[in-house]
């Protein structure tokens, strides 16, 4: 059965607080670091409230790990499979995007597959990321359109389309349709 809502913004506030504490950061160092405020973090890590998509980039930036290595399952060993009703789906309060953690967690591999739904007219810009050097990824269109502006230039795509792109510039995702965009992101995180 696929994770529901509640389930996954209980996996994000335990899995936001053990990264933090992990990584021996008080809420005012993540909060400094990731600009987020200490108020909302505290939110977050206590489930009452459910991080917006550009938020939780800015996080997973701060802890320096990806989106999918964030939802990814922790404690059991590494299994080559990832069956789509144990695939972690995660939805974004505001936009109504969505995004399923397709590759199977805990492997050795540098590439992380995402498939992706992007409502009609939705709008996500994210900064540059220097913290992920290296870092690229593949956006390839199945259905609907959009258009990916890097830098200052705007790719209009359609199905069948894909683009490449490093994760260090920043980018808007938007939906100028009047459908469903659907894509899969195929990640390769460079460097281990």
């Amino acid at each position: 059965m696929e994770h529901s809502l509640d389930q996954i913004d209980t996996a994000i506030a335990a899995r936001l607080k053990a990264l933090r504490t992990l990584r021996a950061l008080t809420l005012d160092d993540l909060a400094g670091r990731s600009g987020v405020s200490r108020a909302m973090i505290s939110r977050i890590e206590r489930g009452e409230a459910s991080p917006t998509a550009q938020l939780l980039s800015r996080l997973c930036t701060a802890l320096d790990v990806t989106l999918s290595s964030f939802f990814a399952p922790g404690g059991k060993g590494a299994d080559p499979v990832s069956r789509r009703a144990e695939q972690p789906v995660w939805k974004d309060p505001e936009t109504g995007y969505q995004r399923r953690a397709v590759s199977p967690a805990g492997t050795p591999s540098r590439v992380e597959v995402i498939d992706v739904e992007f409502p009609a007219g939705a709008r996500i810009a994210y900064p540059p990321e220097t913290a992920k050097e290296g870092m690229t990824q593949h956006l390839w269109l199945f259905s609907g359109r959009l258009d990916m502006t890097i830098g200052d230039t705007t790719h209009h795509l359609e199905p069948g389309d894909c683009l490449y792109m490093s994760i260090t510039e920043g980018h808007i995702f938007h939906n100028p349709g009047m459908e469903m965009a659907h894509y899969a992101v195929v990640l390769d995180r460079g460097r281990n």
